[in-house]
């Protein structure tokens, strides 16, 4: 059987604070993962990643067979897409003059493996930086909703809740619950992952996806394109918002324009801001640059990393970037980086004890039944030596 190995390339450094954590293709944009979406398109079951040393330990390398080899994070048109699934051994994919896809054997991977490159010429979308992933989201959705929709069929729309728009832009999976909402299908596409959950008085302008065994919590005003990963909770008022999974965002408070990572836990009336009061471009903080970058969007809020958590009535500039780990509860705004494992937020603070990022961890996952490993401590103890 050939592996599908997934490659970070020259993108993981671009997506920090986010890819601490994870590999590029474990992010999520759309309904699927960037890994889950080719899966799905590929029908290839055993993946293998080609990351960080230190992420290595959780998101296993390639074993020495042919294999795939893909850059993950883009979306692919139909022709590209039978591109890749026709690539013969020695054959490569080339687009804008980087590697895009091969078939190749793993053992002792080298480029002299490759006996023919292909070019690209169609324009393909990429994701190239966290702004991204809520930028092209409804595209992501769109795709998504297509490929995990054809051929079922949804389950039936409770009569206590209003549609307005099409019902096949509406689909829900088994063992959801929707009661007493509203859904906007005119807007974009909505889809309700299986044994989801959205309360009464909640109010989905699509496109939307929500994630299995997550929740909008009563009276929630969601607004796309969003997506929310499994296993959430989210409340308050949202707006083009992405969170990866495992995370709480499950009171009154607004965050629009932002990526939120996993294990992150907003506190109630914790606002983000995503436009400055001039209008400005919106800069953000660049771990490869070490310096504020120009986004080129006016609209762009909170990228934060995964464990980070902020106490109640936070206010957040807009263009903020959150590391691993910080825990940030003081009064007034904090700067627009916070480090990783800030304790407090602000600059200067001490930094959390380590120790204790593993029993906060260990207590967030708890909550979900899924255990602190070895492998999770060491990547956070990877993270925390770097700030």
């Amino acid at each position: 059987m050939t592996q599908l190995v997934f490659s970070d390339a020259q993108y993981w450094e671009d997506f920090l604070p986010l890819t601490y954590t994870r590999p590029v293709a474990a992010m999520r944009c759309g309904i699927f993962t960037f890994s889950e979406r080719w899966q799905h398109l590929l029908r290839m079951d055993q993946v293998a990643y080609l990351t960080e040393s230190y992420l290595q330990q959780k998101y296993l390398g390639a074993q020495e067979v042919e294999s795939l080899f893909l850059v993950p994070n883009f979306l692919p048109t139909a022709s590209v897409l039978e591109q890749i699934k026709q690539l013969s051994l020695g054959e490569a994919l080339v687009y804008k003059n980087e590697l895009l896809a091969a078939r190749i054997t793993m053992k002792d991977f080298s480029l002299n493996q490759i006996e023919k490159m292909i070019d690209i010429t169609e324009d393909l979308l990429f994701f190239t930086k966290p702004t991204d992933l809520f930028t092209y989201n409804q595209v992501a959705i769109d795709f998504d909703f297509e490929l995990i929709t054809k051929d079922r069929s949804s389950e039936p729309l409770s009569e206590t809740c209003g549609l307005l728009g099409d019902p096949k832009d509406l689909f829900i999976e088994p063992g959801a619950q929707l009661e007493y909402a509203t859904l906007n299908t005119k807007t974009g596409k909505i889809y309700i992952g299986k044994n989801a959950e959205v309360m009464e008085g909640c109010h989905l302008r699509g496109p939307i996806a929500l994630g299995e065994e997550s929740k909008f919590n009563l009276g929630a005003k969601i607004y796309g394109p969003t997506t929310i990963g499994p296993h959430c909770k989210v409340g308050g008022e949202v707006n083009n918002l992405v969170i990866f999974g495992y995370s709480n965002k499950g009171h009154d408070g607004f965050i629009g324009n932002s990526v939120i990572g996993e294990w992150c836990n907003i506190g109630a009336d914790t606002n983000s801001s995503n436009l400055k009061n001039n209008y400005a471009e919106v800069k953000l903080w660049s771990y490869r640059t070490k310096r504020f970058e120009g986004t080129g969007l006016q609209f762009a809020g909170l990228i934060m990393g995964d464990h980070a958590k902020t106490a109640i009535n936070t206010q957040l500039n807009t263009g903020t970037v959150v590391g691993v780990g910080a825990n940030i509860f003081k009064s007034g705004f904090p700067p627009n980086l916070i480090e990783g494992f800030s304790w407090g937020g602000m600059k200067g603070d001490p930094k959390f004890r380590l120790e204790k990022a593993y029993e906060v961890a260990e207590k967030a996952m708890g909550r979900r039944k899924i255990p602190l490993l070895e492998v999770d401590k060491e990547i956070i103890r990877t993270i925390y030596e770097q700030y």
